[in-house]
């Protein structure tokens, strides 16, 4: 895979169902807007929660829409070695450039196994199709080392990329120890991008962005210039997309009737709250992923309002495109009202 910015694009729901013109519009956004590429079905695009008929219409409209513009990456990964080899099957005949392959999830395979019965079988069955494994234990509860990792980027070629998002900068100097300085490291966690491609013994090439569904120009330029060496510059804009890297995950303390209760709202409930608030086609999240509370959709609302009053450019792109007044969105009485409980 080439250095640069990749969306993990969200999955816009209309009333419960696949709002596929939504897609369209999304993805030709960020098009328009510089991405060098786009990850459908990642787990920002709330995989788990679609059916495989469902998963591959959407790979096959965003291939269809990156060819010959962008290169469209298709999260393939399963926890279930047959089911991977499938998904990647109709991905590759989609028009995919490349596929994810998230660490198998809940079964809770060795590195040893990861590699021999998962990571290695795919690669060598599309020798020609790009496999980047996802390393997110936090997510998956298991994890694909950097030694297993370096041995299979030997053994398949195809195998020369890694999305890192341990969030663990040691182990991915180790990745680049054991990987050689060929081997090209994303990351993962939008607000691990400027150390990664700052330290020298990482030396990260890019990312594949969750805040860039919302940002897509600014957050390739921050990786542009990081590649130019550009580090001030780089380290401005950061400082200004900051709130949002930290949105991704957001976190309360709930009155219930039992006393006080934490509700962490993870990725991608609070990007897609802040798109609908914007006015972009992002719909609600499926379940078991659902709302806010009203705590957290303060948050959001905090930090759009922030944004926008501070760097009034990053979102500029969104009020252009999709034809909407920022402003009057963010900070409307019942603003985010719709995409958040009443109660907890």
């Amino acid at each position: 895979m080439q250095a640069g910015t990749y969306t993990a694009i969200i999955t816009p729901f209309t009333d419960g169902d696949i709002d596929h013109r939504g897609l369209e519009r999304l993805v030709e956004f960020q098009i328009r807007n510089g991405i060098h590429g786009i990850l459908a079905v990642g787990t920002t695009g709330e995989s788990p929660a679609l059916t495989w008929t469902e998963h591959n219409r959407v790979i096959e409209t965003v291939a269809g829409l990156c060819r010959g513009r962008c290169l469209a990456i298709a999260g393939t990964g399963s926890n279930n070695t047959q089911e991977a080899l499938e998904a990647t099957a109709f991905a590759r005949d989609a028009g995919a450039d490349a596929v994810l392959l998230v660490d198998p999830y809940y079964n809770g395979p060795s590195s040893l196994e990861i590699r021999r019965e998962y990571i290695e079988p795919i690669a060598r069955q599309f020798p020609d199709l790009d496999i980047i494994p996802y390393v997110i234990p936090g997510r998956t509860g298991t994890q694909l080392l950097p030694e297993d990792l370096a041995i299979a980027a030997r053994n398949c070629p195809n195998v020369a990329t890694v999305k890192e998002a341990t969030g663990s900068l040691d182990n991915m100097r180790r990745t680049r120890a054991c990987c050689g300085p060929d081997f090209t490291i994303l990351s993962g966690d939008d607000a691990l991008t400027y150390d990664m491609m700052t330290d020298p013994a990482i030396g990260a090439a890019g990312v594949i962005s969750v805040i860039s569904n919302l940002a897509p120009g600014p957050i390739s330029r921050m990786v542009q210039l990081l590649q130019q060496g550009d580090l001030a510059a780089a380290a401005k804009l950061r400082r200004s997309l900051d709130p949002l890297f930290q949105m991704v995950t957001v976190k309360t303390t709930e009155a219930t009737p039992h006393g006080p209760a934490v509700c962490r709202s993870r990725n991608p409930v609070p990007i897609k709250t802040l798109m609908a608030i914007l006015g972009m086609p992002a719909g609600i999240c499926r379940p078991p992923l659902g709302r806010m509370t009203p705590q957290g959709l303060a948050q959001v609302l905090a930090v759009g309002r922030q944004v926008h009053a501070e760097a009034p450019e990053i979102f500029a792109p969104v009020a252009e495109f999709f034809g909407v007044d920022v402003a009057a969105r963010l900070n409307a009485p019942d603003a985010g009202r719709a995409f958040c409980y009443t109660a907890y």
